[in-house]
């Protein structure tokens, strides 16, 4: 049987004992609870010397992602999203469909002079 190995198995050469003495001071932390629309509950942890007002009203539930508030009879109801919108609808929003067409002919016209140039070189 070959040794050479620690004496325990997973323990680090020069490790001591683990408790709460070598982990270091703990400061006192209130539990908060938030409940989404789901009915789901995530506590999180915070300092007990935070002022209340430090403390957010609403989280992103990490189970479901909609938001969480305090308040388990009245949770947050999620927003309405917008769906994603294109270049396209941008710039419809910006410009009227006369703007539009002006720039649409003033860059058509910029391109037949340059086609015309081309092929007058070529």
């Amino acid at each position: 049987m070959a040794s050479g190995g620690s004496a325990i198995r997973g323990s680090r050469v020069g490790s001591g004992p683990m408790g709460e003495q070598d982990r270091g001071f703990h400061a006192e932390r209130i539990a908060v609870s938030y409940w989404d629309a789901s009915g789901n509950e995530t506590v999180r942890y915070f300092a007990a010397n935070l002022p209340d007002e430090e403390i957010p009203d609403v989280i992103d539930s990490p189970t479901t992602g909609l938001p969480a508030g305090r308040d388990k009879a009245n949770p947050p109801q999620s927003q309405k999203s917008e769906p994603y919108k294109t270049h396209l609808a941008y710039v419809k929003e910006r410009r009227s469909e006369e703007e539009a067409a002006q720039l649409l002919e003033e860059a058509l016209v910029q391109l037949r002079a340059r086609r015309s140039g081309e092929t007058a070189k070529a």
